[in-house]
């Protein structure tokens, strides 16, 4: 693919199955599930998707993990203080030692060593935490850039957190290509960033997920066909 002088990734579901992590969630939900759901719902508050809750940021001078467990206190009537401690220890470092006997999507490790043997920088934006993900899965230290949206303040699909992972990788945005597996926040906020954009996506989950599929440059759902395009 010409054009580009870098490639980014999401984390979770495109560079492993989002199932095998979701099996090994089934105790934690059963047992947290309004913790789980206040945490979903905190983060729809911040990315601006309940209207009239919040703007989609936290408040001026706000960190993010405090306006995170405030919205989260709101929801379930609790002490945010108290909610940000059990978010810290069950969620954030509660679910990384899952990820000890996750895999990735087969042909992951080759496709990324070529693309940078073919001279383009590498570089990852999640909206969660990802480095010790990324140890878990073999795939540290391969990486121009590691960013996390959250350390920006603004989850996927801000353009912000975008144009952060740019600036870190040293490439311009429009030669960019993110990889990602999701249209709403992966693609659509690639393309707002000005980055070209890729969708893995399984073919017949292909076919639930058609609106916005046409702002991907690329779709595929196999790595081989990936590093192809990429590097043709």
């Amino acid at each position: 693919m010409k054009n580009i002088d870098g490639i980014a990734f999401d984390l979770d579901g495109t560079l492993y199955p989002n199932y095998r992590l979701n099996l090994r969630l089934i105790p934690f939900i059963l047992k947290e599930f309004p913790l789980l759901w206040a945490f979903g719902r905190a983060r729809d508050v911040l990315r601006g998707k309940i209207p009239g809750r919040a703007a989609p940021t936290a408040a001026p001078g706000e960190d993010f993990y405090d306006a995170q467990a405030r919205h989260m206190g709101a929801f379930l009537k609790k002490d945010g203080a108290f909610i940000k401690e059990r978010t810290e220890r069950l969620i954030y470092r509660g679910w990384e030692p899952l990820f000890k006997n996750i895999r990735p999507f087969p042909h992951v490790g080759e496709t990324l060593r070529a693309i940078r043997g073919g001279g383009l920088k590498l570089g990852l934006l999640s909206d969660f935490p990802p480095e010790q993900k990324l140890e878990y899965l073999g795939l540290g230290g391969i990486w121009d850039a590691v960013c996390c949206s959250e350390r920006t303040g603004r989850l996927k699909p801000a353009s912000e957190s975008f144009e952060e992972l740019a600036r870190a990788m040293g490439v311009k945005n429009e030669r960019l290509l993110y990889v990602g597996n999701s249209v709403s926040y992966d693609i659509l906020g690639a393309k707002k960033a000005g980055m070209k954009a890729a969708l893995i996506c399984h073919p017949l989950r292909g076919l639930l997920q058609k609106k916005g599929r046409a702002q991907a440059e690329f779709i595929f759902h196999d790595y081989r066909q990936l590093g192809k395009y990429v590097l043709s």
